[in-house]
């Protein structure tokens, strides 16, 4: 953290609310990417069986541009609230790009022209009595309105109209300005930017002196904008609900047809549940069946989260109130098929071994790792499922078969390991019993970690997933905070949308807002 806390300087404020054109940071382009094309399905004419709320209207040039303006705005204030890493980074073009060439040259004709005014003679100080300003104006913008002395001390040390008379009298120490500079932003920056402090010591020609000052003040710029961030983020979100739902009715406002995904996913989560409950009903034959009980709201939004872990993303459109965590929801759903694909090769070993294992320990801890990092890349195109089963069966087997004979249990025979290994290559099956056994009781428990709230206790874990249990109560929590949070900004469109939904009921007033 900054030495000095600071409220959030003009480039902060900029980091703060960038217009389509001011993105800060790569952080949002995702979810940039996830709302414009969210935007650009709205507006298709080609929507199946969804429904059409309203005839399509055209709109200016001039609203477009609003809207887009505003839907980055809304997606830069949910990043900084839903994500607790979000950080400001600097730009970074690609490299060797035409963005980077460009700055490339430009930067270096700039210090060619300062480094050749300096060796005039007399030497001409134009451009680095400009530069001089920027600096004044940098260190000043990290103060607090409190900082009087050193406010006084930064004005008198770089008087621009004092140096420019120094310069034209041939009475300038420009090395004496830097060391002051230098100082100055020691006492400024991060105990983390002292190292490059340091270094700008150790720099003797002015050129180059003046160039990495202007670096680590852009790198100090970030720091005090993170700060910032982290400063307000407890404040913004008392207000994000607010400023979310209302900024996302002036999108609706525009789009009147774009919650056609949302309500085509709670209406098939809908009747979903409904099919089950007539299924369970006809169960039970010859007997008097349950009453049917109508579909609480609560019970329709938590199936419905659920049904988002094991979405097809690339063929079914994403509900548009979650477009800005969609590819939250795809990070999650992958660790999730990750996680049910080593509980199932697990419990493949401990029922084939017996009590064995149970007891011995960190055994549990050293299987998970080498299935872990065999399926580390299972989501990439060069991943080879069948080699890869292939070899954690192999190496399962070793594994197991040296703890057995370190402890003294009997070696698991040729029949046994071959068998071992069948059933481990096996679980890369989409319909494998096992498999689906164990992603079942991860959904059972994600659901009843849905239900608890943030005010009851955690579920109780089903049996199968010890070894996963870490990995998973992180997903768990992840989820809840998303869900809570999103239920609490468009509430009132789910409300509205359920009661329309044969079957639904409306949704109930929403609550106060929860970290």
């Amino acid at each position: 953290m900054p030495k000095f806390p600071d409220k959030p300087s003009s480039e902060e404020e900029k980091a703060d609310g960038p217009g389509p054109a001011g993105n800060p940071t790569g952080s949002l382009e995702p979810s940039e990417r996830s709302v414009r094309k969210g935007i650009r399905q709205s507006s298709s004419p080609h929507r199946g069986d969804t429904p059409q709320s309203s005839p399509p209207r055209f709109v200016s040039v001039e609203e477009l541009m609003e809207t887009a303006k505003g839907v980055t705005n809304m997606a830069l204030a949910h990043e900084i609230v839903v994500n607790g890493a979000f950080q400001v980074k600097p730009p970074q073009p690609a490299e060797g790009s035409l963005e980077k060439r460009v700055k490339d040259i430009m930067h270096r004709a700039f210090w060619d022209c300062l480094e050749a005014q300096l060796k005039e003679d007399p030497p001409m100080y134009d451009h680095a009595i400009k530069l001089l300003g920027e600096i004044k104006e940098t260190l000043l913008s990290f103060l607090l309105p409190g900082h009087r002395r050193l406010r006084n001390q930064i004005e008198e040390a770089l008087d621009l109209q004092l140096i420019q008379q120094q310069a034209e009298n041939r009475a300038l120490d420009i090395g004496k300005v830097a060391e002051f500079i230098i100082g100055m932003m020691g006492m400024l920056c991060a105990p983390s930017r002292d190292e490059e402090i340091k270094k700008l010591r150790d720099i003797t020609g002015i050129v180059p002196l003046f160039r990495a000052i202007f670096q680590v003040l852009d790198l100090m710029k970030i720091d005090m904008a993170n700060f910032a961030l982290s400063s307000i983020r407890p404040h913004l979100m008392q207000q994000s609900v607010e400023y979310e739902r209302k900024k996302f009715q002036e999108f609706l406002e525009k789009q009147p047809n774009a919650l056609d995904f949302t309500w085509k996913w709670l209406r098939d989560t809908t009747d979903t549940l409904l099919s089950c409950e007539r299924e369970d009903k006809a169960s039970f034959s010859g007997a008097a069946g349950p009453e049917s009980t109508p579909l609480h709201p609560v019970t329709v939004h938590n199936h419905a989260y659920l049904r988002l872990l094991k979405w097809d993303h690339a063929s079914c459109p994403f509900p548009e109130t979650l477009l800005m965590d969609q590819s939250r929801f795809l990070e999650m759903q992958l660790e999730l098929e990750q996680l049910s694909m080593v509980a199932a090769v697990l419990l493949i070993v401990y029922n084939s071994t017996g009590p064995a294992l149970s007891g011995l320990p960190d055994v549990m801890g050293r299987l998970k790792g080498i299935v872990l990092v065999l399926l580390a890349e299972m989501h990439t195109i060069s991943f080879s499922a069948e080699e890869a089963f292939a070899t954690i069966g192999e190496k399962l087997c070793a594994e197991v078969g040296g703890c057995l004979s370190q402890h003294g249990f009997p070696l698991l025979s040729t029949e046994q390991q071959s068998s071992l290994k069948g059933q481990i290559a096996a679980v890369q099956l989409p319909d494998n019993s096992i498999r689906r056994l164990i992603d079942s009781r991860i959904q059972n428990f994600l659901l009843g970690f849905l239900e608890s709230g943030p005010q009851k206790c955690t579920p109780v874990l089903p049996s199968g997933l010890a070894p996963i249990q870490r990995e998973l109560e992180v997903i768990a929590v992840k989820l809840s905070r998303l869900v809570n949070y999103n239920k609490l900004v468009f509430a009132p469109y789910y409300q509205k949308m359920l009661q329309d939904i044969p079957g639904g009921e409306g949704w109930p007033e929403p609550g106060p807002s929860t970290g």
